[in-house]
């Protein structure tokens, strides 16, 4: 950590501070990693200390930097929403425990520990258990209203149940994006030559600040409730806050992650415990929150410039590795988008052994400065995917050079395209076979067709081999052909050609998925599904009727539209259908089934039924299938090996299914 040694130094680092807040809160696009924001910022704290009589008006120790979002009506706070100081080690963590014994005079002092949610802060409103208003931090005093957004996500309750609930209740917590969701966002932005998401943060920071709730509704978000804002309260501690939140039905965090401390060495603990725990989470953390749990201390303690004095963020500093970078080559997606990936000396981080990270665009490139030869710093976004976070220029050969993305298609060497709006360049020619690779590999994976045994090494080697070209021609394979594949004997023939056998009999979503139609998803397929019932009335829908379906906008249906009057589009569809694929006709819904209605959640493996095959017999009795659980969870179905869904479930009183009587109830 460089402290400024002169004021213009000071200066500089103040102002380059100010720039960063811009990049992160306002654009949603951090430019440094947040352990490289906090040991800025300790500088500047550190040289303000010493220098009191420097500190500049606008220095941005003196804000929480958030500029108003155009779009969206400014509202104050009930209380200042304050930020938190963080710390990255024990001993700065004894020093925050050895302040709080020393301004409130006593020697016990408990302290609540919770996870520090890596998301988007937010304040909610409640009058007479109604939520009215929902607003983000913004500069601690007010905040945008996003009280609209904020109803898309199905765990914030629109009316509080229960006892104890005041006339006026401003609740805290974080909204937060899981990292499957994360991922699968990311993957259709760069299909469609959009810039991805830095991180589920920025994801879930940018979906909030979304005009559209009925967009804001596609990128499921959720949020976990954390405290009160002061004048009331119901409960004297912290940890009973939780507790309280639950009970009148707000989402808060599982009993597991909370953990009521005493000295340094159990905060410590509890810290490691969750560390270890971090790559199991289906969300980002980047560390834990220590508070003071007894609150009538918070007001006795009080806060110091723009954080409180009773809570302290203890960050886990990113786990990263240095690799020299050997190579940047350029990937061909289906759509035409190329993507620069980086070729790594190989090198072990977070569990695993990464050679290759991808760039995402030439912009990334370009900002990061990053050239063949370099040695670079790797760490895993989510803790999931490799990226390139930084370079070592102090190792950087003397002959490198500025990489470009190259002019022409790396494959078919069509001259590459720039559309205006986009990040992304592509290559405009539909017959490139890279974009051909991309396609059969996107049309056999899990979430399509779901051809068990076809991933993209073999995919390559069939269209190497001339064996396929066009998606149809999957179901053209016999045991001769995939016989002249390297590695394949009788059995994994024998077992590839049962899965693209098994492929034949597909839902109707998964069909629509298969397709590759520019913005849909596997929400907006099974929403097609639903809605049209077979694939000959999908094929033949207006575009008035589409825009008529709930959740498809003009630029989605307009896509839509253009993919089914699109000739080689449709012949690939006849030729499908002529090799023996058969999307099921969608079920009409059943009424008055038990499980109409009804919120399910599946945990463990199923003996007789796959997940998906589960959850389309919940579907077609009106039944809704959920990830997680809720107060709003009507039946958990157990199957063997459950994770941590059927212990919330027990502490929530939900119902457990095994498979049998499942089975018994779906008559």
């Amino acid at each position: 950590m460089h402290i400024p040694k002169t004021q213009r130094e000071y200066i500089v680092l103040a102002e380059e501070l100010i720039e960063h807040d811009k990049h992160y809160y306002d654009q949603a696009r951090p430019v440094i990693s947040d352990y490289e924001y906090d040991q800025k910022m300790h500088a500047l704290i550190a040289y303000e200390k010493a220098h009191p009589d420097h500190i500049l008006p606008h220095s941005p120790t003196r804000r929480i930097a958030e500029s108003p979002t155009e779009g969206f009506v400014q509202r104050e706070h009930l209380t200042p929403q304050m930020s938190l100081n963080n710390t990255y080690s024990e001993k700065e963590v004894e020093e925050f425990v050895h302040r709080v014994h020393k301004l409130v005079e006593k020697k016990q002092v408990a302290f609540c520990c919770e996870l520090k949610m890596d998301g988007t802060s937010i304040s909610l409103t409640y009058e007479k258990g109604r939520l009215t208003h929902a607003l983000t931090r913004g500069n601690g005093k007010t905040g945008d209203d996003v009280t609209a957004n904020i109803k898309t996500i199905h765990a914030v309750p629109l009316l509080l149940h229960g006892s104890h609930i005041p006339d006026v209740l401003e609740v805290r917590g974080e909204v937060y994006m899981s990292l499957a969701t994360f991922h699968a966002i990311n993957a259709e932005r760069e299909e469609d030559g959009l810039e991805p998401f830095a991180n589920p943060r920025n994801a879930a920071a940018g979906s909030l600040k979304l005009l559209n709730p009925r967009e804001v509704a596609k990128r499921k978000l959720n949020l976990i409730a954390y405290g009160i804002g002061e004048g009331y309260s119901p409960v004297p501690t912290q940890h009973e806050v939780h507790h309280y939140l639950k009970k009148i039905g707000l989402p808060t965090a599982m009993a597991e992650h909370l953990c009521v401390c005493s000295t340094v060495e159990q905060i410590m603990h509890f810290a490691e415990k969750i560390h270890k725990l971090r790559g199991h989470l289906p969300f980002e953390i980047d560390g834990i929150v220590i508070k003071v749990d007894e609150l009538k201390l918070h007001g006795q303690l009080g806060v110091t410039g723009k954080a409180p004095r009773y809570a302290v963020a203890y960050k886990f500093a990113p786990e990263q590795a240095h690799t020299r970078l050997n190579e940047i080559t350029v990937q061909v997606g289906r759509t035409g988008v190329l993507t620069p990936v980086a070729e790594l000396e190989p090198v072990y981080l977070a569990g695993s052994t990464i050679s290759r990270a991808t760039l995402h665009n030439q912009d990334e490139v370009t900002r990061k400065d990053i050239r063949v030869g370099d040695w670079v710093t790797i760490e895993k976004a989510g803790d999931v995917i490799p990226q390139v976070v930084g370079v070592d220029f102090k190792k950087r050969p003397h002959n490198s050079k500025t990489w470009h993305m190259p002019k022409h298609c790396p494959i078919c060497k069509t001259e590459v395209i720039h559309l205006e709006g986009e990040v992304a360049v592509r290559c405009p020619n539909p017959r490139c076979s890279g974009q051909k690779v991309r396609r059969l590999v996107y049309f056999a994976s899990k979430h399509a067709m779901d051809i068990e045994h076809m991933g993209e090494r073999v995919v390559e080697q069939l269209a190497d081999k001339g064996l396929v070209s066009r998606v149809s021609d999957i179901y053209l394979l016999d045991a001769k052909d995939l016989a002249k594949l390297e590695g394949f004997k009788e059995k994994s023939i024998q077992n590839l050609l049962d899965s693209i056998e098994a492929s034949r009999n597909c839902t109707l979503a998964r069909f629509i998925m298969a397709l590759g139609i520019k913005y849909v998803g596997v929400e907006t397929a099974e929403l097609l599904a639903e809605e049209a019932g077979d694939l000959d009335a999908l094929i033949h829908m207006s575009l008035e009727e589409l825009l008529a379906i709930e959740g498809i906008g003009e630029k989605m249906a307009t896509a839509i539209r253009a993919h089914f009057k699109d000739k080689e589009n449709l012949e690939e569809i006849r030729l499908l259908l002529a090799h023996g694929v058969r999307p099921q006709k969608m079920k009409k819904k059943m009424t008055g089934h038990p499980f109409a209605g009804k919120v399910f959640v599946i945990t463990g493996t199923l003996e007789h039924y796959s997940r998906d095959e589960a959850t389309a017999l919940i579907k077609e009795r009106g039944g809704k299938v959920s990830g997680s659980v809720s107060k709003n969870t009507a039946y958990l179905l157990l199957g063997s090996d459950p994770g941590s869904k059927y212990e919330k479930a027990q502490q929530l009183g939900i119902a457990v299914l095994s498979e049998e009587k499942f089975r018994h109830m779906l008559h």
